[in-house]
């Protein structure tokens, strides 16, 4: 997302003709958006975004069985 919102300046920046990014070329200004292709694809594929997924489900489910322990009175209490 960092790339994309790089880009998006950048490209904005090129359009507006802003004096240091009017001069650079088409590649320089567009390799954000390349590089944010990039990492989706690598995190696609190595698994990077089903695993971010699972441990947010996980917290979110461990969240809401300590929640429901808690309130029925079978929670344990850490040892003192």
């Amino acid at each position: 997302m960092l790339f994309l919102g790089i880009g998006i300046v950048m490209l904005l920046l090129k359009y507006m003709e802003v004096a240091p990014v009017v001069g650079w070329s088409w590649t320089i200004v567009l390799s954000p958006f390349m590089l944010a292709v990039l990492w989706w694809w690598w995190a696609d594929t190595t698994g990077y975004t089903k695993r971010k997924v699972m441990q947010r489900e996980d917290a979110r489910k461990q969240t809401r069985i300590d929640k429901n322990k808690e309130a029925m009175g079978t929670k344990r209490k850490p040892p003192r």
